[in-house]
């Protein structure tokens, strides 16, 4: 269960520095890159999340 904690957080992580990177770049393609890439990073989060959750406690 840790291995999906380390995942869920990397995946975390990851987004809202790609948030950070869409927030300062100055080239609206970099800006609409990184920012898609924040919500992608945000949705497979949340459904790992939601798997965690999901999942049966000692299996």
């Amino acid at each position: 269960m840790k291995d999906y904690q380390v995942h869920l957080e990397k995946l975390r992580t990851d987004a809202a520095e790609c948030r950070l990177i869409s927030d300062l770049a100055t080239d609206p393609k970099k800006r609409e890159l990184f920012d898609r890439l924040a919500l992608h990073l945000t949705t497979l989060a949340d459904q790992v999340e939601e798997a965690i959750l999901a999942k049966p406690m000692g299996t």
